[in-house]
């Protein structure tokens, strides 16, 4: 039997040996239970006394659960262990020992596709641990910090989702350098997700909208945790917004996400909205530059093939596919023409997507177009009319979000024609401005389907008041029309002459009654407005000769139809305005006048308006569903139409968009 006897080191026994065996028993008994529970094994079945010298009978407890025994893993390390190396190895990073730093960069590092090592057990042990000594993470750690703002977390279960919201917030508050950081890397998902990062390796898959739904989750905690990031987080979405070059996916998408950030951020709400605006009108006057570039012939071929096959969903759920036109110009074996016409067609879809989503987005604020909520979303599309849209010359489409909600009711007609009025008559604003309010504000009365009657003839009457007291103060020093001099004269008259060809059947006396189905129509003088003819004669007669220097096919439409009216003749004025150069009463002072694009100083066009009229007709085929209802068509003269008129001016300009009769063909014919 083998001896428990202690024994000195010169192997004699030891004075005292009595409690030796008592101690070792303990020790050994304590160390066991210890590195069980290390292990973590279940301590109940070391209840037993364990004896050196008589061994228990064996037996089995069938109620007891059977378990396989593991391997020590890091995977069951403490939150406390992990805690203590992530504070050590921040410390050592800051004495410039960056080992057990670089370590714990790697755990966050994305996994590469051949990487066939296992995601990282402890990761949301270390994000926890983090999140703890966050107050650590100074700008020496922005390597550490930028791993983790680049790590693949939208994928992975709630739990760590949650954990690394908590940990952005952490920072954010602790360290207020990496905000912006935060912010951008949220911000920067907005124009899509991958798929990919939704399928991770050991992870259930998430879908897209999950995805999306995690990043707004994020945002919205850290708005309300930390207020002040709305000031930070404006200047990081207009940075984000994506390019005009860049696909219609991207720009949806962007796009509906912003709408989603206004329902927990309304205090970006208006920014945003002004953003949208300002990069909306941008992609708009960018198509049509490239639509004029084009042979007429190939612009009105891509407009008609869009309208035969207009495409209203974008594409989401391919994996992260682009099935847009403009994806199609990487084509090689298309020649440069075939590229062109691609990536114009594709600027057209791209345009038209973005505004049937505004249109969308915008129309469940007039949904009462006399409650309060209609009434602000009003003023703010007011407001961007007043600073972005009206500003923009050649703005195409963007502004019939106005024509559009302006029409809901008849107040909302007579705020946003009031608006241009006010910005039209207004003195000592440039006269450029002036000029296109003039534009705006015609166009709007023109072609506005729900314009009330009495509100064409008010328009009318204002401008034309406008207009005496204009001619009043100039006529006695003038000498002769001057586009230069009198720019806003000649942009006024040009709105009533376009107002008149329009709506010459609201400016009637309200007792004359029409019958355009007779075949001798206009069987005689018709009754009009008091006033109206007056006014016109006194404007049109006037020593400022305006009808020299409106556009000329405005001028020829208005002649033509004011004669078969028996209205007012102006053929004779129109010959002898042929016999005049108005390079000799050019004053040489530019003011930015809205001329017609001619060839040159020397070229009569170049000292003539441009007739552009901002509510001419609605090209896109996907988004027009919302404007048609609106809007007014050309409507025919019996015993006009088709006519030509022997009388006419001869003077006229061939451009196809700025033409009255271009106009009314495309009309009738539907295709505008």
């Amino acid at each position: 039997m083998v001896s428990l006897v202690a024994q000195s080191p010169s192997g004699l026994p030891a004075q005292n040996p009595k409690p030796t065996k008592p101690l070792l028993r303990r020790s050994t008994l304590s160390g066991t239970i210890r590195k069980r529970e290390d292990a973590g094994l279940d301590s109940d079945i070391l209840s037993a006394p364990c004896s050196p010298v008589k061994r228990p009978r064996v037996t089995f407890n069938p109620d007891v659960e059977e378990k396989v025994m593991e391997e020590y893993s890091p995977k069951l390390r403490s939150l406390e262990s992990v805690r203590g190396e992530v504070k050590r190895a921040i410390d050592a990073h800051g004495r410039g020992d960056s080992e057990g730093y670089d370590i714990i960069k790697d755990i966050f590092a994305p996994r590469k596709e051949d990487d066939e090592r296992e995601d990282q057990g402890d990761i949301r042990q270390y994000l926890l641990a983090l999140s703890s000594n966050a107050a650590l993470l100074n700008r020496g750690c922005s390597g550490l910090v930028g791993a983790m703002l680049a790590c693949e977390w939208m994928g992975r279960d709630e739990g760590f989702v949650k954990a690394y919201v908590q940990f952005l917030g952490s920072l954010a508050s602790a360290q207020g350098l990496y905000v912006g950081s935060v912010l951008g890397m949220l911000v920067g998902n907005f124009s899509g997700v991958r798929m990919s990062s939704g399928r991770l390796r050991g992870y259930p898959t998430v879908n897209r909208e999950q995805l999306t739904s995690r990043i707004h989750v994020a945002l919205k905690y850290l708005l309300r945790l930390i207020p002040s990031a709305s000031s930070t987080l404006s200047p990081i979405i207009s940075s984000k917004f994506p390019s005009s070059d860049d696909p219609k996916k991207v720009h949806v998408v962007y796009i509906e996400n912003l709408t989603r950030l206004t329902e927990y951020a309304p205090e970006l709400k208006s920014d945003i909205f002004a953003l949208i605006t300002d990069r909306l009108v941008k992609i708009d006057v960018q198509m049509q530059v490239d639509l004029d570039d084009l042979d007429d012939g190939v612009g009105a071929a891509i407009v008609q093939a869009l309208t035969l096959q207009p495409t209203r969903e974008v594409d989401l759920d391919g994996e992260d596919s682009d099935s847009d036109a403009d994806s199609v110009t990487s084509d090689e074996s298309l020649d440069n023409d075939s590229k062109r016409i691609r990536e114009v067609q594709g600027n057209v879809e791209k345009m038209d997507a973005i505004l049937d989503l505004l249109f969308t987005i915008y129309d469940p604020y007039f949904s009462d177009p006399h409650s309060l909520e209609a009434a602000s979303m009003f003023e703010t599309l007011l407001g961007h009319f007043t600073h972005i849209i009206l500003p923009t010359y050649h703005s195409r489409h963007a502004q019939f979000l106005l024509f559009h909600f302006a029409q809901k009711a008849e107040h909302l007609v007579d705020q946003f024609a009031g608006t241009c009025v006010q910005l039209a008559f207004q003195s000592g604003r440039p006269a450029i401005l002036r000029q296109s309010s003039s534009s705006y504000l015609a166009s709007f009365v023109a072609r506005g389907a729900h314009v009330p009657a009495h509100v064409v003839r008010t328009v009318f009457e204002l401008i034309g008041s406008h207009l005496d007291h204009i001619r009043a103060e100039n006529e006695p020093t003038c000498r002769g029309p001057d586009l230069q001099r009198y720019s806003t004269f000649y942009a006024m008259t040009q709105a009533l002459l376009y107002i008149f060809c329009f709506r010459w059947r609201d400016l009637l006396a309200s007792d004359e009654v029409l019958d355009e189905n007779d075949d001798s129509f206009p069987a005689g003088d018709l009754n009009w407005t008091p006033g109206i003819k007056d006014t016109l004669s006194r404007t049109i007669y006037s020593k400022l000769n305006p009808l020299k220097i409106c556009s000329p096919p405005i001028v020829s439409e208005f002649a033509k139809i004011a004669r078969h009216l028996r209205f007012m003749y102006v053929y004779s004025l129109l010959e002898t305005n042929k016999r005049i150069r108005l390079s000799q009463f050019a004053s040489g002072r530019s003011n930015g006048a809205l001329r017609d694009t001619g060839n040159g100083g020397n070229s009569e066009s170049w000292h003539q308006l441009d007739g552009y009229f901002p509510f001419d007709p609605y090209q896109l085929p996907v988004s027009r569903r919302w404007v048609d209802p609106d809007y007014v068509q050309w409507k025919g003269i019996p015993g006009l139409d088709g006519k030509e008129d022997d009388d006419e001016s001869g003077d006229e300009d061939e451009d196809e968009d700025v033409e009255v009769e271009e106009d009314t063909a495309t009309d009738e014919d539907g295709d505008e």
